[in-house]
């Protein structure tokens, strides 16, 4: 561990007497640090800035959430015993707040597109602004929607209400830097990505989406639950089906 340290002082092309000078330390200070030693929080923080590193990165043993099999619930920032209990005003917050990355995979819904008035709208100049989004449905004519449909005992309205989804899209189907795709995954839960923060609703047998328990989850962690559920996305979005531009102008609600 202290041998990232030394490292990042060669890099820095700094001797302990210069990195001691810089950060108000004495010399044999230093040198107790790159013999194993921690140094206070406040001092971690300069020594970092100084050497152009991550405190993390230097110093791992003072982030033992960071490393792999730790415990990871400091991620979840609430839990919801349904779907539909979370507030519209975290949603929407979630979805105009994000300037990276939006990643969505589930069946159906409909309801984010619902959030605002124009929300189609707003996520298209979000794209046009330089926003990746990706935003997986599941395939109306699969056969797990056969199945889902038959578990949450929609009594065959699944299927019309992912093609009413798709048909809400609107422009968001021919924009740049939005991707729609159709999967034929069996999904157990799905994934809402917004940056780094994220929804997750596990799904319960016969009980609808909005039914569904919800966690919100924040990144923290490359190790934590949120990561997790970020790489089932990419497995799902790389068996999905480029859903073809245009077309949603020929479905119906």
């Amino acid at each position: 561990m202290t041998q990232r340290l030394h490292s990042a002082m060669l890099r820095a092309r700094m001797d302990s007497a210069a990195l001691a000078e810089a950060v108000d330390v004495d010399a044999k200070t230093v040198n107790r640090w790159l013999s194993g030693r921690v140094p206070h929080r406040r001092t971690r923080a300069a020594v970092a800035r100084l050497l152009n590193e991550s405190e993390d990165l230097l110093w791992p043993q003072t982030r033992p959430d960071l490393t792999p099999g730790a415990s990871a619930t400091a991620e979840v920032q609430s839990a919801y015993a349904h779907r539909a209990d979370i507030p519209n005003e975290l949603w929407t917050s979630l979805l105009l707040g994000a300037d990276e990355q939006i990643d969505i995979a589930g069946y159906a819904y409909p309801f984010v597109l619902e959030l605002l008035p124009n929300a189609a709208d707003i996520l298209a100049s979000k794209c046009r602004n330089g926003t990746r989004i990706r935003m997986a449905f599941a395939d109306p004519d699969c056969p797990h929607v056969a199945e889902r449909d038959a578990l949450e005992q929609m009594s065959g309205t699944l299927p019309g209400r992912i093609r009413n989804a798709l048909n809400m899209l609107g422009e968001l189907t021919d924009t740049p830097g939005c991707d729609i795709g159709l999967h034929t995954a069996h999904l157990y839960n799905s994934v809402f990505r917004f940056d780094d923060q994220m929804i997750v609703t596990p799904y319960l047998i016969r009980a609808r989406g909005y039914q569904h328990p919800a966690l919100h989850l924040r990144k923290l962690s490359p190790h934590g639950i949120f990561t997790s559920f970020a790489e089932q996305f990419e497995q799902i979005w790389g068996s999905a089906t480029h859903y073809p531009e245009g077309l949603s102008r020929g479905l119906s609600a």
